[in-house]
């Protein structure tokens, strides 16, 4: 489970995150409690719209990012963004201490981060694979969802008793000073350790990582379970700030309310980071679960019995996200590996830009408790994509020796070695072929490119 761990740099990247995160987790809710109690009158509408201004930039800069994260030194992008995210929280906190924070400039604001978070994403998911390399990526990616959901534990819950306590502007300044704790681990890392990568060059390649998506019905069926989720199941901080208000409970109600959905969170990734390999199938299933839980926690009478349904929410959309984010850093190629997930991250996050304010203005209109239903919906509808796709593609099929009767094929590609100017259109059109499982995938050497054959 923790074999990543084994890895210096990593051991130094997974301990800085989890302070980072527990800051992060803390700003955001202080950020969605000041926007829907400081700076409007119980506007859920209006959180929608801050909610949309930080997560649209990862979907409209989607192609210039992920070209940036495969183009560059992802160490020093991290650096860059890193330092963005923190100058943006420590001003929102000067100016919300001030008493001159308004809408419109918590607006502004809130595109700042999203900018920054735009080229941070892609970046800090592709580097898992340089401090790792391939063998061991889908079990960092595991590990790195754990400290994410660690924090995600504790920031809120501590958020939420500041709040009350102190104020939301310290927690944004708090904030601020926990990116330090990143910035510091990347300037600690040991360069020589890091693993080679093949870099794009050109500007020709722009556009590559749309291209090779398009090419993969799988990542294509996956890329849109994880859109449909992102823009209208994933707006916790909506269903758990207004259920909050809804109980009668006040920023602390919030802070827990997000913790408990972090418990389940963490027990998903954990468990998958036990899975040697990440499976399509995993990811099907548990978009089922997270759309049964969340629409079955739109009906529970009290505020401890929606926190207990909020476990298990947790736990299957952290287990389906967590497994999608595995299955594409060992499945893509890895030159374009920074295009590949910065369009997943754009669509999994740029999503909200679309669903956050739908449902806010549901939540504002018709209660939390229906807004809670169409996140419900959206798990159903990401199952019967994934489920479609797996049935059309041909993976499961009648078999006389297969338990019940049906056999389930997993495909893996596998690695031919070639020199990374030999990358050419044949590359984009290539898709993965059927190989009997195994445990590990095998490192990449220097300067390689791993290629599928059609």
């Amino acid at each position: 489970m923790f074999r990543s761990l084994g890895r210096f740099n990593y051991r130094l990247w997974f301990f800085g995150s989890l302070v980072s995160n527990v800051g992060s987790w803390a700003q955001s809710t202080a950020l969605s409690w000041t926007v829907l109690t400081f700076l409007t009158d119980d506007d859920p509408a209006a959180m929608g719209v801050c909610m949309a201004l930080q997560f649209g930039p990862p979907l409209l800069l989607v192609g210039i990012t992920g070209w940036v994260a495969d183009r560059f030194p992802r160490r020093r992008i991290l650096l860059v963004t890193q330092a963005a995210l923190g100058s943006t929280a420590l001003t929102v906190g000067v100016l919300l201490l001030s008493g001159v924070l308004t809408l419109p400039l918590m607006y502004a604001l809130a595109l700042l981060f999203g900018i920054a978070t735009a080229f941070d994403n892609p970046t800090r998911q592709a580097f898992v694979s340089d401090l790792v390399g391939r063998a061991d990526a889908s079990n960092a990616v595991a590990l790195n969802s754990a400290a994410f959901n660690t924090a995600r534990l504790i920031g809120p819950a501590v958020a939420g008793f500041a709040i009350v306590a102190v104020g939301s502007g310290w927690v944004f300044i708090a904030d601020a000073v926990s990116y330090l704790a990143t910035i510091i681990v990347l300037l600690a890392m040991r360069r020589g350790e890091l693993v080679p990568r093949a870099k794009a060059t050109g500007v020709q390649r722009f556009l590559d990582g749309f291209r090779y998506v398009r090419r993969r019905g799988d990542l294509v069926a996956l890329f849109a379970m994880a859109f449909i989720i992102g823009a209208f199941g994933m707006n916790f901080p909506i269903f758990a700030s207004t259920m909050s208000l809804e109980f009668g409970h006040d920023a602390d109600g919030f802070g827990l309310l997000s913790s408990m959905l972090a418990i389940g969170s963490l027990a998903g990734a954990l468990l998958a980071a036990r899975r040697a390999q990440a499976r399509l199938r995993v990811a099907i299933a548990t978009s089922l679960l997270f759309g049964i839980s969340c629409g079955a926690s739109a009906f529970m009478p009290g505020f401890w019995s929606y926190a207990a349904v909020c476990v298990i929410t947790g736990f299957s959309v952290v287990t389906m996200l967590t497994t999608a984010n595995g299955y594409v850093q060992t499945t893509a190629e890895p030159v374009l590996r920074g295009r590949v997930l910065a369009i997943y991250m754009a669509l999994m996050m740029g999503g909200t830009v679309i669903g956050a304010p739908i449902v806010g203005w549901v939540a504002a209109v018709a209660g939390p408790r229906a807004a809670i239903l169409v996140g419900g919906a959206s798990g159903v509808v990401a199952f019967l994509i994934g489920v479609s796709w797996f049935l059309l593609s041909g993976r499961v099929r009648r078999s006389a020796d297969a338990r019940l009767g049906i056999e389930v094929v997993e495909t893996r590609p596998i690695d031919l070695v070639v020199a990374p100017e030999e990358f050419s259109d044949a590359v984009l059109g290539a898709t993965p072929i059927r190989e009997e499982p195994e445990d590990d995938l095998p490192e990449e050497p220097e300067g390689a490119v791993a290629v599928r054959p059609t």
